[in-house]
């Protein structure tokens, strides 16, 4: 396989890495839609046509590049139980943190508008998880450099 070839390869599991994640935070948001309070449901409705805004353009990009786009599973295993506000709180920004961790990936695997996309969408799965944890971390998608200290413990609900 040539180099070129490789790269496209490497690109192409990095889409479809992304479009899995796109799929997972759809149905998350659909939980935290359903257990945040009244007060957060407008930003958790905008956070999940968002999703599905990114999912949509990411079946796209697989065929683009050769691919068949990986189907949503019919559900997802949470991180923790959402019983409440709080946890909902607590998921929404999970699910940031995990879609800022895969557009990471992507910008690192891609090069031109792809990859102003794949920048893109970290930064507003970035922006997303500081509101949602009501705080920030220094190095959004890259868990390896976040220091659990950065991270606040208790989410605004």
């Amino acid at each position: 396989m040539s180099e070129a070839e490789d790269s496209k390869d490497e690109e192409l599991k990095a889409v479809q890495a992304a479009l899995s994640a796109e799929h997972a935070a759809v149905y998350g948001y659909g939980v935290v839609g359903g257990r945040v309070g009244e007060r957060r449901r407008d930003e958790a409705r905008t956070a999940y046509d968002a999703h599905r805004a990114r999912r949509d353009g990411l079946r796209r990009a697989v065929r683009d590049l050769g691919g068949e786009p990986q189907p949503a599973d019919a559900a997802y295993a949470l991180p923790f139980p959402v019983p409440d506000t709080a946890a909902a709180v607590r998921l929404a920004a999970e699910l940031e943190d995990r879609i800022a961790g895969v557009y990471s990936d992507l910008v690192r695997a891609s090069s031109g508008d792809r990859r102003g996309d794949a920048a893109r969408a970290l930064r507003e799965a970035a922006v997303r998880a500081a509101r949602w944890r009501g705080g920030s971390v220094a190095f959004p998608g890259l868990a390896e450099r976040t220091s659990p200290a950065s991270v606040p413990t208790t989410p605004k609900a």
